[in-house]
């Protein structure tokens, strides 16, 4: 099923999605929604990005009608730790790869997502004026030969690990209204109330790691969304943000 807003908004399950903004190919989704007056839980979907972007401003390469790219434009109150909001989508992204793939993912903190230890999914947040964008891209239909190369975590899709394709859509209002109930219970109960799915699924436990000038094995997710790095020394240092390091 295509990607279409004839075709999805008759399945979406939830307030997120609407209102749902398609094109086909775009810049960028996260522009779409930037400094747009829009209702909290608008999404833009595109079926290629030109300009896709994800963390610290490296390109988000696809094929077209191949991934998932889509961005959510969230009000959370000003208080909020919006920090955590990249763990609460990646929960919801991860929960929904599951279900299409019946296999067991894994989160690297802060913003991926991992299938059979290979980056399937990635989460951007921007954010404009109190306004969170939060993007999202997931690798879907790709073959092994149109996956990206040469990225500091190696790169699979649904497809290259179960052998088959996959129903994007399906896929999209899934991931939508997972997204939906985890933001309403961050918004009620904090971090706290969805990191069973979080800290379970910690992909960084046990492996070397560098962040944030810490180098070591990594430790747990706190409840505040914080990674504990252990240094070589026993000593439990724990990292707010960063780019993160694994190595082999």
């Amino acid at each position: 099923m295509s990607l279409a807003a004839a075709d999805v908004t008759p399945l979406l399950r939830g307030a997120f999605g609407k209102p749902y903004l398609f094109d086909p190919e775009l810049p960028s989704t996260q522009d779409v929604l930037k400094g747009a007056d829009l209702a909290e839980g608008a999404v833009a979907v595109a079926d290629h990005q030109s300009a896709g972007r994800g963390r610290s401003g490296r390109p988000w390469e696809d094929v077209p009608g191949t991934a998932l790219l889509c961005s959510l434009l969230l009000r959370p109150p000003g208080t909020a730790p919006v920090a955590q909001i990249s763990l609460v989508a990646a929960l919801a992204v991860a929960e929904a790869v599951e279900a299409a793939t019946d296999l067991s993912t894994q989160l690297k903190w802060p913003n991926d997502v991992m299938l059979d230890r290979k980056k399937v999914a990635g989460i951007l947040l921007e954010a404009v004026d109190g306004v969170i964008v939060c993007g999202i891209g997931v690798n879907v239909n790709q073959r092994q030969s149109e996956l990206p190369v040469g990225t500091p975590v190696v790169a699979c899709s649904l497809r290259s690990v179960t052998g088959h394709e996959h129903d994007r859509a399906a896929v999209l209002v899934d991931l939508l209204e997972r997204l939906e109930q985890h933001y309403r219970s961050w918004l009620d109960g904090g971090l706290d109330a969805v990191f069973d799915g979080i800290g379970s699924r910690n992909f960084l436990f046990g492996r070397r790691v560098r962040a944030g000038g810490a180098e070591g094995t990594g430790g747990r997710i706190e409840r505040d969304g914080r990674l504990e790095i252990v240094t070589g020394r026993g000593e439990s240092r724990l990292v707010e943000s960063g780019e993160i390091l694994v190595e082999p």
